[in-house]
């Protein structure tokens, strides 16, 4: 009677992309190169008439930053934002470029970042997290690791202390509910002002 009963179990098939979300995918990427092109356009005719030392367009096209990918609700898309550069000879005169379409450290899309708290809320657990983000956004989900979810659930639970324990006293406001010492459905107004 030696038998074991320990049984493997199969591991869910790793995330595949399908030919739908790979163009939704592609077209985001384009979009978004597109928009950022556009951006940074406005900006260099913003400053065409400025002129350097030697009579040169002082603001000018630099390349583009190195690629990196923004987690997404359609998984990750790879973007290069572009840059310009100044040649004012003072460092501090210099004007520089920021995109308000891609802020510089963005990582994560607002949806994302939505989605993360609610996943908690729902009970994924913290070691969970990485399967159910690979499962909705791609096999990549860089940035959401056990260790930045635990700092997260910290942060969170900061902001609802800060949040119970703010000062009150200078506010009015109407509550309505049953009161505790009767028996029938009373009705109490705080000391609000109409």
């Amino acid at each position: 009677m030696n038998k074991d009963n320990v049984i493997d179990l199969k591991k869910p098939e790793p995330f595949i992309d399908d030919q739908i979300t790979t163009i939704i995918r592609q077209g985001a990427r384009k979009l978004l190169a597109q928009a950022l092109e556009t951006e940074i356009e406005l900006f260099t005719n913003q400053y065409a008439d400025l002129k350097d030392e030697i009579g040169r367009q002082r603001i000018v096209r630099n390349g583009y930053r190195p690629q990196r990918e923004i987690q997404s609700g359609i998984g990750p898309v790879p973007v290069k934002t572009p840059r310009v550069r100044d040649r004012h000879a003072d460092p501090s005169e210099r004007i520089h470029f920021s995109s308000s379409i891609l802020p510089p450290y963005l990582r994560k899309t607002k949806s994302i970042e939505a989605l993360i708290p609610w996943l908690y809320l729902k009970g994924v657990s913290t070691g969970d997290f990485c399967d159910a983000l690979s499962a909705l956004v791609g096999r990549d989900a860089p940035g959401l690791s056990p260790a930045t979810i635990s700092r997260l659930k910290t942060i969170w639970q900061q902001d609802l202390d800060q949040w119970q324990a703010r000062e009150l006293s200078a506010k009015r406001y109407v509550i309505f509910g049953p009161m505790a010492s009767t028996a029938t459905c009373a009705w109490t107004i705080s000391s609000a002002c109409w």
